[in-house]
């Protein structure tokens, strides 16, 4: 590849549904080259007024609507539908989120599509795929978080489950369509044809749950909640600062062990037989853990970090998006990227994995609504001037 291209340029991205999942999608893959042109409605994604917003945009969006191209179209009309199918005709992929059904009803499901363009790889994204009895429900991110699995484990026992303040769910499914995008791509190919990959949220949030369906079949076990811990692994666990920081310590290794307690004050622990595997140190989880609760409480985080650091035990401060952009590390590590909206400054996140050859960035940030209408009416579909002011007349591009 020549400098400065990315893997995915020459990729046609159609991205219709909104708010995080499909959109999400689109984010990533418009991030390492893809073309990617949004399909809004006339008022446009509803999350673009979401959560803090500065000129009458979200400064989320901003981010989520990177390297992106604007259309207004009203899938609800006759005309906006088979103008998606004249882009969709273009497209090497495709990407929506709205409930199952809802594309077959507009007559842009992917046999439909297919018959139009067979190569074109249909990516699809719901709360609980495209079959199945829980097929037709509605499946937020909260919701599935729930159903997969993942906020049963996490909280206090006997305690409601917590959820981590993000759409965990959201962002996961993104992440596993992007990689089936990338998956059904390199199929094609070799020769293949363009497939429909089908990503539940919930099924992306059940990726995630490590060993709990063999501990459960094959040894009748329900992993169940465990506050700040992880079930099975000592010690490894979050501990209040006299700061009133906290720091989490993974002192889990039988080496690693023996240098933390050390540096705890407590090598009686640490050359303590009965608590020289993690089989052993299960058994005597608590009393590790007052241990270093009691350390920690003594002294300020960052002398735990720095004490546990230099005997190069793992050890880290809970950081706060503040916190992060003054790191060192972070910036280092070029982890933001600094755009301009009407001449003042704006730091959104990069978008990994890091490609040492290819690597993605950010061309320009998220627009106004329909900003591409004429470049995508006009230079992709051909449509005259004339055609789009009727458009603009009946609605359908608002």
């Amino acid at each position: 590849m020549a400098d400065g291209a990315r893997p995915l340029e020459g990729l046609r991205v159609i991205e219709l549904g909104q708010l995080l999942a499909g959109p999400f999608t689109g984010t990533i893959l418009g991030y390492f080259g893809a073309e990617v042109i949004k399909v809004e409605p006339p008022g446009g994604d509803p999350i673009r007024g979401w959560r803090v917003v500065r000129d009458g945009m979200s400064l989320w969006y901003r981010s989520l609507g990177r390297n992106k191209k604007s259309v207004t179209l009203d899938l609800k009309s006759e005309r906006g539908r088979e103008l998606v199918m004249e882009l969709l005709a273009t497209a090497d992929v495709v990407i929506e989120n709205f409930r199952p059904g809802a594309m077959e009803k507009w007559g842009l499901g992917p046999d439909a599509v297919k018959a139009r363009n067979p190569g074109i790889i249909y990516t699809r994204i719901s709360g609980y795929g495209q079959d199945g009895p829980y097929s037709s429900k509605p499946g937020y991110a909260s919701v599935t978080e729930g159903f997969g699995g993942f906020r049963y484990v996490n909280g206090e026992p006997g305690e409601a489950p917590v959820r981590p303040n993000i759409s965990l769910g959201d962002t996961v499914a993104a992440i596993h369509a992007a990689l089936g995008v990338a998956l059904a791509v390199i199929q094609k190919h070799k020769g293949g044809e363009g497939q429909v990959i089908d990503v539940a949220l919930y099924e992306s949030v059940f990726n995630l749950m490590e060993g709990v369906v063999p501990e459960y079949d094959g040894g009748g076990v329900i992993r169940e909640p465990s506050g700040t811990t992880v079930t099975g692994i000592v010690p490894t666990n979050t501990y209040r600062c006299d700061d009133g920081k906290f720091v989490v310590i993974g002192g889990n290794g039988d080496a690693i062990f023996k240098r933390l307690m050390s540096c705890a004050g407590r090598s009686d622990m640490g050359e303590n037989p009965a608590m020289a595997d993690n089989a052993g140190r299960i058994v005597h989880e608590q009393e590790i853990d007052e241990a270093l609760a009691e350390w920690c409480a003594a002294h300020s985080s960052t002398h735990i970090i720095n004490e546990l650091e230099e005997a190069r035990v793992p050890v880290g401060p809970i950081y706060s998006v503040e916190d992060m952009l003054a790191d060192p590390h972070y910036n280092a590590r070029g982890m933001f990227e600094q755009v301009e909206i009407d001449g003042v400054p704006l730091k959104i996140p990069a978008i990994m994995p890091k490609l040492s050859a290819t690597p993605g960035r950010t061309d320009f940030p998220g627009g106004a609504i329909g900003a591409n209408n004429d470049e995508v009416l006009q230079g992709i579909l051909a449509l005259s001037d004339e055609e789009v002011a009727q458009l603009r007349d009946d609605g359908v591009i608002g």
